[in-house]
């Protein structure tokens, strides 16, 4: 069936056609949301700032935009995502965590959603207050009385909290992941403006600037999208076992293990890490004391250094794709639920040998997609080394990290995992 006959079948099918309109509503309700802003701001402030500060530049284009309108959702889906992560890594020091997460089942796993979500409140409170009284210092917002200050706290909460619902809402009703789909929905809903602002700023001379991105985008596309299908099958084998006159078992299959187990998630973390030093010379900025003005010289020197900063951006990216990886796969739990359904790796014992060996056949490939996830990260540092625009601001500073190695891999990715689960809807239903 070729990707025409595909959509017009997703169309035809009634179940499926609401599914995708459902989707395509909820995506324009969190569009519009996203341009209703809190009062009391001085918008070209607000975008100065934004264009000057890397961080959180990112945030406003992970946001879709709602973060320069100062929107009741300016904090996203960054609540929520950082809940989840928290209480993953959380599970590596609590053993009951642990236990409720990987072996209560459904019920369990539906209990750990259950505190994230719960987890999201103050995250979002905190998070709201630390950018209400960054954007007052930096002259954004004017100064607020107590009662008008919990007012905006409880409108971006209540923002945070929405959006969380929407996804959720989307995943239940509708097609694909709704946390991707809306980060998906924020990255392109910024895409047309960052192409208008280059296109505007841009010369005759940064034509073969913008050759290079357009060139850099495509060869990132291709990549992400040959890493994320790649795999590495390792062998299965289910022993026969005699039940009377009929015998079960016997079957060959293999046990898939992608080369980027982890996704996007080590470098949203290694964002994170290597943008907080831009964070602190934001809050000190303008300081008297002789050591905190040293600190700000310091951290100013280390973001100007693009050598330096992509270095230690890349080397953060491999650590916390392994660190995460180990917190998620777990080796010891794959071999224990194959051994108790009589499962085996040909010329490998059951239980911990079987173990030992899926170990061996991670730290390989996923050296492979550390490497991969480290060097996209740090694509757009290289280009725009090599094409001089610098870290921040230019004629394509804006563009930068769109056509970058971080929104592109988020894109791709939701892009082929919603496909994928747009097929096996079509085919369940065509299945006779």
């Amino acid at each position: 069936m070729t990707w025409w006959e595909q959509i017009k079948s997703v169309f035809k099918i009634k179940e499926l056609r609401n599914k995708v309109l459902f989707v395509l509503f909820v995506l324009g309700i969190f569009r519009i949301s996203a341009v209703i802003p809190i009062p009391g701001i001085d918008v070209a402030q607000l975008r100065s700032f934004l264009d000057q500060n890397q961080f959180f530049g990112i945030l406003n284009i992970f946001s879709g935009g709602a973060l320069s309108n100062l929107s009741l959702v300016m904090l996203g889906l960054g609540p929520y995502i950082t809940s989840t992560i928290t209480l993953q890594l959380l599970t590596m020091i609590f053993p009951r965590l642990k236990e409720m997460y990987e072996e209560e089942g459904e019920q369990g796993k539906q209990k750990f959603n259950q505190y994230s979500r719960i987890f999201t409140v103050p995250l979002a409170v905190l998070q709201g207050w630390g950018l209400v009284v960054l954007f007052t210092n930096q002259g954004i917002l004017g100064a607020l009385s107590g009662m008008q200050l919990v007012g905006v706290l409880t409108a971006i909460t209540a923002g945070a909290v929405w959006l969380m619902w929407l996804g959720e809402l989307i995943s239940e009703k509708g097609i694909g992941n709704g946390i991707s789909l809306l980060i998906f929905a924020g990255i392109i809903a910024s895409l047309p403006v960052s192409i208008r602002n280059a296109a505007i700023s841009s010369t005759s001379q940064d034509i073969p600037s913008y050759i290079a991105f357009a060139l850099v985008g495509l060869f990132i596309i291709a990549t992400v999208i040959v890493v994320n299908e790649a795999r590495r099958n390792v062998p299965i084998s289910y022993a026969k076992q005699v039940r009377g006159n009929k015998v079960y078992g016997g079957s060959s299959t293999y046990l898939p293990m992608t080369l980027n187990p982890a996704g996007v998630i080590p470098i949203i973390f290694a964002l994170s890490l290597i943008l907080f030093p831009g964070i602190l010379t934001n809050f000190f900025a303008g300081t008297t004391n002789a050591f905190l003005l040293k600190l700000v010289n310091i951290f100013n020197a280390f973001q100007n250094d693009l050598v330096i900063y992509s270095t230690v951006y890349f080397l953060l990216v491999v650590f916390f794709t392994y660190f995460y990886t180990a917190v998620t796969f777990n080796p010891d739990n794959i071999a224990q639920n194959l051994q108790r359904q009589g499962g085996f790796i040909p010329g490998i014992r059951p239980g911990p040998p079987t173990a030992k060996r899926i170990h061996f056949i991670l730290n390989r490939t996923l050296l492979i997609g550390a490497i991969f996830l480290g060097f996209i990260a740090i694509v757009p540092s290289i280009v725009q080394g090599l094409s001089g625009t610098g870290q921040s601001g230019g004629g394509l500073g804006g563009l930068s990290f769109i056509i970058g190695g971080t929104s592109i891999l988020i894109l791709v990715s939701v892009v082929l995992e919603t496909i994928r689960q747009v097929k096996s809807q079509i085919v369940m239903r065509q299945y006779e």
